[in-house]
């Protein structure tokens, strides 16, 4: 009830002091658009400086501290470490109500080093990682939007509050629940977040995305000489090939929709010793919290079946976790009519000959980039019947995302924008082929452009956000409750890709973008953009051009 009584107040000042006629909301859009066109070297700066760092999840100390002096110098205050994560901040401008909060993510893929604009395999440091996804792109995205956004705030005096804030080892799921729990988005009111795709989009409703826990179960035997005295042994990584034996003879009884899937971290130390400890790290995903429950369940059976089979221990930790997304459909809508203000990028010949470059040497159709604006997506529909069958109507996507942890707790909407080929397999090295070339550069701008017209609705139409909250309470959370995987003793898991970053950032240093000297990151790397193949490659060797 207070909160509804908080809304209503807000929503009656701006009524009274912020509300615009559809004349001036266009020419205020119009302006944001110019002022976002007249960043378009800082875009490129912010987007090609991310690139260059490649950091893992957790380890993005590079990439916050770059972005969050960004925005201390833009005027925000910069509240760094949250949640208990090093590389997690809060960036807060304004004042009052509304609070909407612009997000996205900023770690990268395993082994996914690759030299930008080169349309074939070719890291620029083997084995290291690299933005084989393309999460160098989104907060220079948001931080553009709110730059525009903050402007036309300060001179036509509307008040409201700015927030931004990065997603921290979004490949391992580690951090949005994190962010929930310590309540940073309490006092929010909307949550614009972003994510790279090779076209616009915005959808609404429960989304095909699964939900997952991520759970590392750490086995606990007995070492010993495996070829003097291998009774005296207890093999923590047979109980790890035991676990893994049972739960693959369990998927076969398993719904369609469920994602298991791991990798053995710690297998031993060499074949003469009995490995006295031993690590299996899984994925367990579902399309709903019960059911991801009940995978975690069958999980920890498998491991207790594992060690009585084996006479070991183990213990278990949770390494991170997502709800499924659902997000909100008055934002969708209206962040949807300024897709269609703002348009797709104009691409050169140079960029439709590095995608299809890309996708000929992907073997995908070589159909160039995006040339059309995809509908809005709406809500999957579900059959009861069907569902309870387990057919083919339940998410087949697998994938996941912890925004679905925001999105049931604050309206929520993704805007995806126009800055990676199509035809990438996703998590690999081809996903960042665009991501530090003219086609990312504009997709950025465009989404930017997007992002700061519906930051903008949301600042001066209050029905906006009204409605964004009756939707989400009287629909979307009506007969679904949120509830948090993270149990009291659990904590983010900070530690994971130390070593690897370790490993490869002093070479990687080496590589960072240096724009005081260079026009481009391409520039930097002495890349000739485009670089595809000209004729099918000979053994190894390529053409090149």
């Amino acid at each position: 009830m207070l909160r509804i009584l908080t809304l209503m107040v807000a929503a009656a000042a701006l009524l009274a002091g912020q509300a615009m006629s559809p004349q001036k909301e266009a020419a205020i859009k119009a302006d944001l658009s110019g002022q976002i066109d007249g960043m378009k070297k800082q875009a490129q700066v912010m987007v090609d400086t991310v690139f260059s760092f490649g950091e893992l999840g957790f380890q993005e100390f590079e990439t916050s501290k770059y972005l969050s002096d960004l925005l201390e110098k833009e005027g925000f205050k910069v509240e760094t470490g949250v949640a208990g994560i090093p590389t997690a901040f809060m960036a807060t401008w304004g004042e009052g109500k509304p609070v909407i909060a612009l997000g996205s993510d900023i770690d990268d893929i395993p082994q996914a080093s690759q030299k930008p604009g080169v349309g074939y395999h070719d890291p620029i440091i083997e084995g290291a990682p690299g933005h084989g996804e393309g999460h160098n792109s989104g907060m220079p995205l948001n931080i553009l939007a709110a730059v525009a956004v903050k402007k036309v705030m300060e001179r036509e005096h509307i008040k409201g509050t700015i927030k931004l804030w990065p997603g921290v080892a979004e490949e391992e799921l580690g951090s949005k629940a994190w962010y929930v729990k310590a309540g940073l988005f309490k006092d929010v009111d909307a949550v614009l977040f972003c994510h790279v795709g090779n076209n616009f989009g915005v959808s609404y409703g429960p989304s095909s995305q699964n939900g997952l826990v991520s759970v590392e179960y750490m086995f606990k035997g007995e070492s010993a000489h495996a070829a003097g005295a291998p009774w005296r042994g207890r093999s923590a990584l047979d109980a790890v090939e035991l676990m893994d034996v049972g739960y693959n003879f369990r998927r076969e009884h398993l719904r369609l929709a469920t994602r298991v899937h791991n990798v053995i971290t710690n297998g031993g130390d060499q074949p003469n010793v009995v490995p006295p400890n031993a690590t299996d790290w899984y994925y367990f995903r579902e399309a709903d919290y019960d059911h991801i429950m009940n995978l975690w369940h069958i999980g920890d059976n498998m491991a207790k079946g594992a060690t009585l089979m084996t006479d070991t221990t183990y213990t278990e930790r949770l390494l991170g976790s997502a709800w499924p997304g659902y997000f909100n459909k008055p934002i969708a809508v209206d962040a949807y009519e300024n897709i269609k203000k703002v348009g797709l990028p104009q691409w050169s010949p140079e960029d439709q000959t590095l995608a299809k470059g890309l996708q000929h040497e992907l073997k995908q159709k070589e159909r160039g980039l995006a040339s059309k604006i995809m509908p809005l997506r709406e809500p999957r529909t579900q059959n009861e019947d069907e569902s309870e069958m387990g057919a083919s109507s339940q998410p087949m996507g697998g994938g996941s995302d912890d925004i679905g942890d925001i999105s049931w707790n604050v309206p929520t909407i993704v805007l995806m924008y126009p800055s990676n080929i199509p035809g990438g397999p996703g998590h690999n090295w081809a996903n960042g082929v665009s991501m530090a070339t003219p086609i990312a550069h504009k997709g950025v701008v465009a989404g930017a452009k997007v992002e700061a017209m519906t930051l903008l609705d949301l600042m001066t139409q209050p029905q906006l956000v009204t409605q964004a909250w009756d939707y989400f309470r009287n629909v979307q959370t009506k007969d679904v409750k949120y509830q948090s995987f993270i149990r009291p003793e659990d904590k983010p898991a900070i530690w994971l890709n130390e070593k690897t970053m370790e490993k490869y950032r002093p070479q990687m240093k080496a590589f960072y973008y240096d724009s005081s000297k260079y026009d481009t990151y391409l520039d930097q790397l002495g890349i000739k953009y485009p670089t595809v193949r000209t004729t099918p490659p000979a053994g190894n060797s390529s053409s090149q051009q």
